[in-house]
Formats: C-alpha cells, structure tokens, sequence
C-alpha cells in the first residue's frame, strides 16, 4: 500500500502512523484501514458494559478526507443498534459536518472511544437518532456477534479479543478518553436550526456507500507541503455548575450566541452648518444679465438687418 501515495503527505503519514498503532484488536475497539483504501476504515466496538448494547459488537466505516489531520472524517455505523440509524453520519463535534469543532489532535483511536462513551444518551428525537425500547436494544446486541461485513470481512464473534477481569487500560486508551471528554454530539430537531442548539445526537443522511477521493486525488492532494503536524491544542474542560468539569464542550456556534449583542457605535451629534439667508443681489443680478442678453441680441438683429438693407441698394 505504501508505493500507492505520497509518503510526504501529512494525511498519509498520520493514517500509517495510526494503522500501525491499531494494528492489533483490544478488548473494547478495532480498526483498520481497507487493504486497497487508505482513506477509508472500518472499525469494530463493543457496547459500554452495565449498559442495553452490554454483549454486543457493532461494526461501522470511518471515511477520512484527503486534508486529514487538518479536516475531520465521517463515521457511519452499519450493524443495527438501536440508537442510530444504519448507513447515517454520526454528527458528533469530531465528524465531518461540524469541522469548526475539529482539533487535530483527536485521532480515530479518540473517535472509537467518544462513540462507546455516547452510545447510551438518548436521542431527545434529534433527526436520524433511534429511542428502541431496552428490550429491542439488547435483542439488537445479541444479533451483532452474527453481523459479518462483506466489503472488509470481519466477523463480530472474532473482531475484538475476549473481555478478561484482569484487564488494566491502556496508557494510550486513557489520553484518548481523556480527549474523548471533548467531544459532543451536535443535536438538531426537527425545528429551525437556531431553535435546536441543546445537546442530544443528530445523524445526517449520508448515502452508507459514500465514496471516497479517487486514488491520484488522494494521493496528491498534499504532495507540496511537507510540513509537519501542528502541535495538540487541548482546551481545557470547563467548570460545571456542581463545581466540577463539563465534559461536554461548547461549540462557537453556541458560544456565540450566548455572548450579548454587540451595541452599534454613537458617534457625537454636531450642529447643523446655518445656511446664509437670500441675499436680494441675486436676484438684482440676474435681471442684469437677462436685460444685457436682450440688448446684445437687439443690436445683432439690427446689424443684420442694415447688412441686408445696404446689400439690396447696392444691386439696384
């Protein structure tokens, strides 16, 4: 795979880097790239214990775009869950649809995380979001381990290795859920987007087969530059109302809107500038000229006048 790109672009360098790092499956996630498609992964989670996907394995499609780390990919899920529709975007703050929320240091090992972690909020009826009943989610998590993926092969009974009691967590996996933390999902109702800015899930439809950048796109898209990735940017989590953190980050979207209108600027009142009353010379004056224009042209037809007098005397 590696004569296929351009080893000097960032996207390719990155995804190699984070293929060899998920190379081997853990006990909670599993992901690699397609053995033709750099760009395009498929992955495989475990539902969140003590929860109704407790049992199950779903399996899902990551598309990343050729700007990646700098652009965000998309995730699509595609064994049934119960709480997201199959073949839809996930619209999570770390997606594609919301790249103003993206930072470049979350990676698809943080994206795995954030989507085991948010499986069981509720979908508060955002648009593509499923409420299953308990019943129909675990019936749903038990039907998982038979899902087998035709385009990668996977099997859910043999994607991730066993759960074991002793099982400590990774260094690795606790700074991606500490990133994870993050990370929120982007509700939109049904209602006009300014009036569905409250937390909750929002899936947009996406076609499940979307199609990823041909192959010379791909490759260089980022030939010229060969700059190096820019440095993690970790905000901060913010207080909470109970004192503690808020897991949960805002967007600028709704951070703007919770900021007060800005004022117009005033500027100083000035006099108006009195304007000169008439002045009667005006007037006076222009009677000058309009007697003057009379005369001139009295003595103009009187000179034509004699020029042609004098010539009829002097034919006769």
């Amino acid at each position: 795979m590696e004569g296929q790109y351009n080893l000097r672009s960032p996207a390719v360098k990155r995804l190699m880097k984070e293929a060899a790092e998920l190379r081997e499956p853990t006990e909670h996630y599993h992901a690699q790239p397609l053995e033709d498609n750099l760009f395009e992964w498929h992955f495989s989670v475990r539902g969140p214990p003590d929860s109704d996907f407790d049992g199950g394995v779903y399996h899902g499609r990551i598309v990343l775009p050729p700007e990646y780390p700098m652009k965000p990919p998309s995730i699509i899920l595609l064994t049934p869950n119960g709480r997201f529709e199959v073949g839809k975007k996930i619209c999570l703050s770390i997606s594609g649809h919301h790249p103003e929320t993206w930072q470049p240091s979350w990676s698809i090992r943080t994206a795995l995380i954030a989507i085991i972690g948010f499986m069981p909020t509720k979908g508060e009826g955002a648009i593509g979001s499923l409420d299953y009943t308990p019943e129909e989610r675990r019936a749903l998590a038990k039907k998982s381990e038979d899902f087998s993926c035709d385009a990668c092969g996977c099997c859910m009974r043999a994607a991730l290795l066993p759960l074991s009691a002793n099982s400590a967590p990774r260094p690795e996996d606790q700074q991606a859920a500490a990133l994870a933390q993050q990370i929120s999902f982007k509700a939109e109702s049904s209602t006009p987007r300014s009036a569905s800015l409250s937390g909750g899930a929002e899936v947009e439809s996406g076609d499940a087969q979307e199609t990823t950048p041909p192959l010379e796109e791909r490759a260089d898209a980022n030939s010229p530059a060969d700059h190096e990735e820019p440095p993690a940017s970790e905000a901060p989590p913010t207080p909470g109302p109970d004192g503690g953190s808020n897991s949960r980050s805002m967007s600028p979207r709704q951070r703007r809107q919770q900021q007060p209108p800005r004022r117009p600027p005033t500027f100083p009142a000035f006099p108006a500038t009195p304007h000169p009353p008439a002045d009667g010379s005006h007037t006076g004056s222009a009677v000058l000229i309009v007697l003057l224009t009379l005369a001139l042209a009295v003595l103009i037809f009187r000179r034509v006048y004699l020029a042609n007098e004098y010539k009829f005397d002097y034919e006769l």
